[in-house]
């Protein structure tokens, strides 16, 4: 694989974890983290929500996952939630960039990510934040009266006083055509100062949520809220779509693979098995057995006859059928 060194500074990688689903997700991204990049000159953080009024129930990671990501380089680092919590739990990447380290550039990782690769074949210039390109059309649903694409999506950066809407538009695609628009998946973004960046984040979500621009009126914002605001924030930077140097995240480095199911079913056998080998130690496995999707997919091998059964009838054309032959199959486990 060739190395990008078009940014050599360090960095840090940031993901979250709270009690539940995220914990096991987190202990195989920092299992995988660790080993596909073992000369890392960053932080590893592991950001963890804190009880509070915001939260219904336990949100710290527990004892035996904690242990094994602290073992495994990681970082953990308590956060506390006071605009989004259980209302919107997507808002936990948002506040928890503000408890970071400030100034030192930042990578955001989703907790559902495998690394099969090193991050410094990565070419990061963080002074030109991007995000992920691996999403579908899902926001905004023009009305069929009105207004479109444009006019949804304008309302927001002149919301926000934010000028060069044209430059964000893809001219290669139709006009009022979803592609044509800039909208990431909030899988992966970075930049230059995570303490920045998540309060501009912050304060465009907030403003969206509480104030949106009347052309939003018949548009919802659960679960897309965050994925709305990223763009405006990419942008007010100096940002933009991912260029070439980037195409090992999505890629030969990083697999934002979303639910075991769907890693199981659609991803390269690189992440399948490089999750089945890091699953497999003793103390891992007691712990992920906890964890029912990854006991069943993992350990009793359940995923690897539904990979079988996919790559037999063929991959669906959405990820819509996907989930539902999934889910046909017994096996839509979270």
């Amino acid at each position: 694989m060739k190395v990008n060194v078009l940014k050599s500074q360090p960095f840090n990688v940031i993901c979250i974890a709270q009690s539940g689903r995220l914990e096991y997700e987190a202990l195989l991204f920092a299992l995988s983290f660790h080993d596909a990049n073992p000369a890392f000159d960053g932080r590893l953080i592991v950001a963890e929500p804190q009880p509070g009024p915001l939260w219904s129930g336990e949100t710290r990671i527990s004892g035996p996952v904690r242990g094994l990501l602290e073992a495994a380089g990681s970082e953990i680092l308590p956060f506390e939630a006071r605009v989004f919590g259980q209302s919107y739990p997507q808002g936990n990447k948002i506040e928890a960039l503000i408890a970071m380290p400030e100034a030192t550039p930042f990578v955001f990782f989703d907790t559902d990510t495998i690394f099969t690769g090193p991050l410094s074949a990565v070419g990061f210039d963080f002074d030109r934040p991007s995000a992920s390109m691996r999403r579908i059309g899902t926001w905004p649903e023009p009305p069929l009266y009105g207004p479109g694409f444009t006019g949804i999506w304008k309302s927001l950066y002149d919301k926000f006083g934010l000028e060069g809407f044209e430059d964000t538009l893809d001219l290669s695609q139709p006009d009022e055509y979803w592609r044509r628009y800039m909208y990431f998946n909030a899988g992966w973004f970075f930049g230059a100062d995570p303490g920045e960046f998540g309060r501009r984040f912050l304060r465009y979500a907030r403003e969206i949520r509480d104030d949106p621009p009347d052309a939003l009126a018949c548009q919802s914002l659960e679960p897309w809220l965050d994925q709305v605001a990223l763009p405006l924030v990419i942008h007010s930077f100096g940002g933009g779509r991912p260029g070439p140097e980037l195409d090992g995240l999505d890629g030969d480095v990083s697999c934002h693979y979303r639910a075991l199911p769907l890693m199981y079913a659609r991803e390269s056998d690189a992440v399948v098995d490089t999750v089945e080998r890091l699953a497999a130690p003793n103390p891992v496995k007691k712990v992920l057995k906890l964890h029912d999707p990854a006991k069943k997919l993992i350990y009793q091998g359940k995923g690897r006859k539904l990979r079988a059964r996919i790559a037999e009838e063929g991959m669906p054309r959405t990820e819509k059928a996907l989930r539902n032959r999934i889910k046909r199959a017994g096996l839509w486990l979270r």
